[in-house]
């Protein structure tokens, strides 16, 4: 199989980092606001769905944590006998989600033997945590509405093939006060259960939007106001100097070839993060959150 080309790009292949130029090849595919807290959600993967991995989730915070903000995706629970939190139990019968009993040698099989699941486990499908690009529009626009206001942003993954790196992708989009996180359903790691724990609970916290075409989605957001940011090496803004004065869209790419061409040809702005002349690149997730902290001076939270 033919390699496909990076755009002027001097980082060997074998780099890891999103921090790099556009790259040629742009295949076709089909086409609430998220807070701030960081808790993490513990996470066991044991096999898969088919509308999305189903995973297990453990322990009294990362249960609450799914079904205070994505009870949706939770498909069943299971307590232990003596498990005597009450505020968790009337959560869970007010989220209509069935209860079964745990027993001592279901927690080992399911999580682990040596997890501390405070005598709580639940299944995760992480399908169920996605979000589609058109629903997320209408709700972000009011069915258009309104415009996108000033402060809003968010973050387009383009082909992060690390679980880790999206998963901690999420967690800076939460912490920095990201309005969604759009994530392509192919040639890109899907929302799994190594996503989940990395995100550290974020994941059921800022809204996950499925995007089939991933220049479709830049050229639908440009369309109702956001100016579309690629980061590259050699961009032409310096972070630091950017006002972020407009609905922001943050595109970020590959971990080895940094973003598309053709997507990059669609950013409005190549930004650059000034580094030490020691350091070449930074990893994906770390060059997303520099960016979306420089974002955050520009509009603080609190």
């Amino acid at each position: 199989m033919r390699r496909r080309e990076r755009h002027g790009s001097h980082h060997h292949s074998k780099k890891r980092s999103s921090y790099q130029q556009g790259r040629r090849g742009s295949r076709t595919r089909n086409t609430n606001v998220g807070g701030r807290a960081m808790r993490n959600a513990p996470v066991a993967m044991p096999r898969t769905s088919g509308s999305g991995e189903k995973v297990y989730i453990y322990g009294r915070h990362a249960l609450a944590e799914a079904l205070e903000h994505a009870p949706q995706a939770v498909r069943r629970v299971f307590l232990a006998p003596e498990m005597d939190d009450a505020e968790l139990r009337a959560l869970i019968k007010k989220s209509g989600i069935e209860a079964g009993a745990l027993r001592s040698g279901d927690a080992g099989q399911m999580v682990g033997r040596e997890t501390a699941h405070q005598g709580v486990v639940a299944i995760l499908n992480t399908g169920s945590l996605m979000v589609p690009f058109d629903q997320f529009m209408h709700s972000l626009t009011d069915g258009g509405r309104r415009a996108a206001k000033a402060d809003t942003m968010l973050v387009l993954l383009d082909e992060l093939t690390d679980p880790h790196n999206v998963g901690a992708v999420i967690r800076s989009a939460a912490a920095f006060g990201a309005a969604g996180v759009l994530i392509p359903s192919h040639n890109q790691a899907p929302v799994t259960g190594v996503v989940v724990k990395t995100s550290a609970g974020m994941a059921f916290r800022v809204p996950l939007v499925a995007i089939g075409n991933v220049n479709q989605a830049v050229d639908a957001l440009k369309k109702e106001g956001f100016k579309a940011y690629g980061l590259v090496m050699d961009g032409d803004m310096n972070i630091m100097n950017e006002p972020f004065d407009a609905p922001t869209l943050v595109v970020v790419g590959n971990e080895g070839e940094g973003i598309r061409e053709k997507t990059l040809e669609r950013c409005d702005v190549r930004l650059r993060i000034p580094m030490d002349s020691r350091a070449e690149s930074l990893n994906a997730s770390v060059s997303a959150a520099v960016v979306l902290y420089q974002w955050s001076v520009k509009h603080p939270l609190i």
